[in-house]
């Protein structure tokens, strides 16, 4: 790495904050190739990071992720913010890039400078997210986003892990789509704080509704506790829109009168730094799978002379832990 590259970093930083696309992109790059300059970027980037409000969007494949981002993106710019989007995709298990490609799909505001567009590739993470994605976010957040929607896979269940990264979760249903119902009795329920039924104007949009509102009763809440609206949209169309934007304000507002946003971003960076060590570790420990002594333990643990945590115990010690 040249000392002309190790020097750009802090002129990426000046221009990202800027607004230049241009930077956001070299950065969010920076990330996904895990460049040795990562840790120059995030050092640079902290400061400047915390002010912008993390919604994500998820939801069953078929519910229309896209086409209602698409519509809040409309509505955040009428309302002078700027906006930025990460919209996770299935890889390509050839390049291991993002299939889907979210940019084209959002045409309509490729061109908008208020806002940025980024389709990032979950090369096969299991939570609908890609494990880079927590430091995209802080890029994005430090270039003066005063919003930024993460949109996930559409992988089902697998998905509730966007609530443990946003301030804000929104989660879509449709009617029509027999599963939608079952995915939230299954654990969605647990993470929404606000719920969309999309495709509002199809038959049984209304019965979807009333079975998420009925579903919702059912919780315990304690005093004061959010409640979480259930909202009608046309996503195509931009009906009901807006309506949703001022919910996802009124909870932003509530996160931060009842101390909750703190907390929900606490637990966010503990997380993210769990997986930077743990990933730091496996690193430095090499190829545990070719480690010489493994399969005397493995054999060991098949004769029922060992156990596997005793076995672990020992590789462990071997590697050092």
């Amino acid at each position: 790495m040249s000392r002309r590259t190790e020097a750009d970093v802090p002129d990426l930083v000046e221009r990202a904050r800027a607004g230049e696309a241009r930077a956001v992109a070299r950065l969010i790059s920076l990330v996904e190739d895990e460049s040795p300059l990562l840790r120059q970027v995030m050092a640079s980037l902290a400061p400047h990071a915390g002010l912008a409000h993390v919604v994500g969007v998820t939801g069953s494949p078929g519910v229309g992720k896209s086409t209602s981002t698409n519509a809040l993106v409309g509505a955040l710019r009428r309302s002078g913010r700027r906006v930025g989007v990460l919209a996770v995709d299935p890889s390509s298990p050839f390049s291991g890039g993002a299939l889907l490609g979210d940019r084209v799909r959002m045409g309509d505001h490729s061109s908008d400078p208020g806002v940025y567009i980024r389709s990032m590739a979950a090369r096969g993470h299991l939570g609908g997210l890609a494990w880079t994605t927590p430091q995209a976010l802080r890029v994005l957040d430090a270039a003066g986003c005063d919003v930024v929607l993460v949109e996930t896979v559409g992988v089902g269940q697998s998905e509730v892990e966007v609530a443990g990264l946003a301030d804000t979760t929104m989660v879509l249903l449709a009617p029509g789509m027999g599963d939608g119902i079952q995915a939230a009795k299954a654990g969605i329920l647990e993470v929404g704080d606000v719920y969309v039924v999309n495709k509002a104007d199809r038959d049984g949009a209304d019965q979807v509704r009333r079975d998420l509102r009925g579903m919702l009763a059912q919780g315990d809440r304690p005093e004061g506790a959010w409640r979480p609206p259930v909202l009608a949209t046309v996503a195509q169309s931009g009906e009901g829109v807006d309506e949703v934007v001022e919910e996802l304000d009124r909870h932003r507002a509530w996160l931060a009168s009842s101390g909750q946003l703190e907390r929900r971003r606490v637990r966010r960076a503990r997380s993210e730094i769990e997986a930077i060590a743990l990933t730091s570790l496996r690193r430095r420990w090499g190829d545990v799978g070719g480690h010489a002594s493994l399969d005397d333990l493995a054999a060991a643990v098949v004769a029922g002379d060992s156990d596997p945590y005793r076995a672990a115990d020992r590789l462990l010690e071997s590697l050092g832990g």
